[in-house]
């Protein structure tokens, strides 16, 4: 049986920022199509709609599980998208890659510069208050692990607390429903491109954990 992947990118990135990410699967055996998504100027919650409408797509080409897989925002996507799609029964298991679950101390920092957060609208998505207001259930029927990073190399990340990974704490990327997490000495932008972030993924989306 054919393994499927749909990859879903983080706040102001596209589809190219997950190719590292999609030829690692390939080569592992996965079938894997990465999405563009409106994450920049919209609450990513607007991305919904053409997620919906690519599982659409693949279920009508062939009748197998489909994994999702999200850096990021991305990853907060998968949730929303388990919590709203028609397509329940054809999701296979999901991995989130440093994606602040809780929200993000630097969403909530933007949110104090006047009309940062109007422009980037997507960033509206990722403060605490917003992501707790979707009520996107801990528990769900679903198989999702989590794999965070704590190397803080970024100059933002020195505006965090505790463990990050130069945008995202460590603390925001768990929460008590997943199946599996795992933390990584990486940081925030160059996660997603490592082949043990890779090796890890296609574990997670065959067995169910790391």
């Amino acid at each position: 049986m054919e393994e499927r992947v749909l990859l879903l990118h983080g706040f102001n990135k596209n589809s190219r920022d997950m190719q590292t990410l999609s030829i690692y699967l390939e080569h592992q055996g996965f079938h894997c199509r990465s999405l563009d998504l409106p994450l920049t100027y919209h609450e990513f919650d607007q991305s919904i709609y053409l997620v919906e409408k690519h599982l659409s797509d693949m279920i009508s080409q062939k009748d197998t599980p489909i994994h999702l897989v999200g850096h990021s925002t991305g990853g907060l996507l998968i949730r929303k998208v388990l919590q709203e799609t028609e397509w329940k029964d054809s999701i296979g298991h999901c991995v989130q890659i440093a994606t602040p679950n809780r929200g993000s101390q630097l969403a909530h920092v933007a949110s104090k510069i006047t009309g940062y957060t109007e422009h980037y609208k997507t960033l509206r998505s990722l403060n605490a208050t917003y992501i707790e207001q979707l009520n996107l259930p801990d528990m769900t029927p679903f198989a999702i692990g989590a794999i965070a990073g704590n190397r803080n190399h970024l100059w933002l990340g020195k505006l965090l607390q505790g463990e990050n990974d130069g945008r995202v704490e460590l603390d925001s990327v768990y929460y008590p429903g997943l199946a599996d997490f795992i933390k990584l000495p990486y940081g925030h932008k160059e996660i997603h491109h490592q082949k043990e972030v890779a090796e890890l993924t296609a574990r997670f989306l065959l067995t169910g954990h790391f």
